[in-house]
């Protein structure tokens, strides 16, 4: 097998696998939107690149307002960012801070969904009667240490599974130690997401890329319209 062999595949069966689960997600975010609710996306270590896709993107949502922590962030010191993702109490205060709503929709990335940090975030949005969405891997859930007294799957309204290996290792096939794979599918399924909330309603607003005629112009009218509850714009 050639080393891109596979790839297609995954991006097409992790798809294929959450079509219902997408739709679903595609409908809570709309319903959010209209409702004058938030898309509200966490993570912590490399799961923050998927939220980073979902803010402020071209083409994306403009009802995104992120939850963040600088200590989860590997940027700010790898090792800091582990034990900050793992301690108690770390996530609990970044979501009562963070005004949840009823009519929000917390979109929670975590790979293993085990550490305290996601599902700390998805007892409070739950506590507030939002819309808990976890993207993250059943298969790598079920193998990794329960840290937290619950699994980040068990506190979702709706699930989208990346079906990660644990480890997040996929090369070569037969011993992987290399090549993760929740990055590849936390972006396919997000994609998949903004597709079917456009099928669902076409005139949701999103944001332009700023380096199309007309983007930044367009942009403005969003960033006024939003800004006031989305101080991160």
């Amino acid at each position: 097998m050639a080393v891109t062999d596979d790839l297609a595949g995954i991006v097409t069966g992790v798809c294929e696998r959450n079509a219902d689960a997408v739709h679903a997600v595609a409908a809570a975010i709309v319903a959010s939107g209209r409702a004058d609710g938030l898309v509200r996306p966490a993570g912590a270590g490399h799961s923050l690149a998927a939220v980073l896709e979902t803010f402020f993107r071209a083409g994306g949502l403009a009802h995104v307002r992120p939850l963040w922590h600088e200590r989860v962030l590997p940027f700010s010191g790898a090792r800091t960012a582990t034990a900050g993702e793992r301690e108690p109490g770390l996530g609990r205060g970044v979501a009562e801070a963070a005004g949840i709503i009823a009519a929000d929709t917390v979109v929670v990335f975590s790979t293993s969904g085990v550490n305290a940090y996601p599902v700390e975030i998805a007892q409070v949005a739950r506590e507030r009667g939002a819309t808990v969405v976890a993207v993250t891997s059943l298969a790598a859930s079920a193998a990794a240490p329960l840290r937290a007294g619950r699994r980040l799957h068990e506190l979702a309204h709706h699930v989208l599974d990346t079906a990660v290996a644990p480890g997040d290792v996929s090369w070569p096939p037969a011993a992987p130690v290399t090549a993760p794979t929740s990055s590849l599918a936390n972006v396919a399924l997000w994609t998949a997401v903004l597709r079917e909330v456009h099928a669902i309603d076409p005139d949701v607003p999103r944001w332009r890329s700023a380096n199309v005629a007309g983007g930044d112009e367009f942009n403005r009218g969003l960033e006024e319209r939003f800004g006031p509850r989305i101080p991160e714009i």
